[in-house]
């Protein structure tokens, strides 16, 4: 059955959810259909570093925030890294229509840029609505289809939303990993100056495992003077040590952590028993608790914005900070040489560990942002410090 549902206006977008909800509205970005989970982030700023991150491979991406497209599209705001994760996320679902750029970055319209990347757009549709809805049933596969000529069938994009495989389960690190050894250089982005050049270059060797990096973490380390060095997923132990890293940084990725385990896991137990100081962030956080024992679990709706409270159990303070994780550290299964160092105050789940016999520690959330708040690049200076404490140890 092809379905138009009304002559004048016509819509020219369709979203139809795997549990039969149909929505029309107007089409923005590429033409075509894309199929994937169903998530919304409440970020007010930053759309286009959230739709660059590799983590939101296979998903698209309900925005809360109504007013998308204010500040448009510029080159130096995109964190995908590798060729291979050009396409993070599928597509984006924006309550009011794509508003005209207003600021003096901006080098493109923002529908037009989503056309460029490829990722389909509806809008003027109920955001509300759809949050309440993942809220309640959890996040769910979805079809998104723009058509400038109004016609959809709707029963063929609800097969597709039904048919679609389930992110648990799903192994998507490794599809958008780099497949090239990388030296990074730039530093972070300044005011009127753009990204600076790297401090030194003599600092610590980081090697950076990407399982879906974003950029703006490896500007960080790099700002930091530390030397990166960016090898693949599946990179062996071999290839890890030929570089003689003075430490090891577990990126952030998408997909399901007990899928790319089983493609990683084995590398990262063997590099732990090195006793390499090692950082994991987002999917690097947990690929780190099971490696060491631990389990992993599937959250109902996740946590993805910029706006999420963190308590830190060492010290009591609490960060707001930027998340996008679909699954978790089930912080109950941690093993006899791993605590929990952080906790989120929003549902109590696991946001960060830290072994006991060795130097290493993970987080759950962003600290790196890009978007949302920096109160949490400390803890890269927690990273190097560490790293520069165990290189001191071994010093003759």
């Amino acid at each position: 059955m092809t379905v138009a549902p009304w002559a004048e206006p016509k819509p020219t977008a369709c979203l139809v959810l795997a549990d039969g909800l149909v929505l029309m509205g107007d089409g923005a970005g590429a033409t075509g259909t894309a199929v994937g989970e169903l998530c919304f982030n409440t970020a007010m700023t930053g759309y286009q570093e959230i739709l660059t991150d590799p983590s939101y491979a296979g998903q698209i991406v309900t925005f809360t925030f109504p007013h998308i497209g204010n500040v448009g599209a510029n080159p130096d705001d995109v964190e995908t890294v590798a060729a291979e994760a050009e396409r993070a996320a599928l597509g984006c679902v924006l309550r009011a229509p794509i508003t005209t750029p207003q600021n003096w970055r901006a080098t493109e319209d923002f529908g037009a840029w989503l056309a460029e990347r490829g990722i389909v757009g509806i809008t003027g549709v109920d955001t509300r609505a759809i949050t309440a809805r993942i809220r309640d049933g959890g996040m769910m596969n979805c079809a998104i289809a723009h058509n400038p000529d109004g016609v959809f069938d709707v029963p063929a994009l609800l097969a597709l939303a039904k048919g679609a495989p389930d992110m648990a389960g799903a192994e998507i690190a490794t599809t958008v990993s780099g497949r090239k050894t990388v030296n990074w250089t730039a530093g972070t982005w300044q005011w009127g100056e753009g990204f600076e050049d790297p401090k030194g270059g003599n600092g610590p060797r980081i090697v950076a495992l990407d399982y879906g990096i974003k950029g703006n973490i490896l500007r960080l380390l790099a700002s930091r003077g530390a030397q990166v060095t960016v090898l693949p997923a599946d990179a062996s132990v071999e290839e890890v040590l030929s570089v003689n890293p003075d430490g090891l940084f577990l990126s952030n990725g998408p997909g399901d952590p007990g899928a790319t385990s089983l493609v990683v896991g084995d590398t990262l137990r063997a590099l732990l028993a090195r006793g390499l100081p090692t950082f994991g962030i987002c999917l690097g956080h947990q690929l780190l608790g099971l490696a060491i024992g631990a389990r992993t679990k599937k959250m109902r709706q996740g946590h993805h914005g910029a706006n999420h409270p963190v308590l830190d159990l060492d010290t009591g303070t609490v960060s707001i900070v930027s998340m996008n994780h679909g699954f978790t550290v089930d912080g109950a299964t941690l093993p006899a040489n791993a605590r929990e160092t952080h906790r989120s105050l929003f549902d109590g789940t696991n946001c960060g560990l830290a072994l006991t016999d060795r130097p290493a520690f993970s987080v759950q959330y962003h600290p790196e942002a890009s978007p949302g708040p920096h109160d949490s690049h400390n803890l890269f200076d927690r990273f190097l410090a560490m790293v520069m404490e165990a290189k001191a140890a071994v010093a003759p």
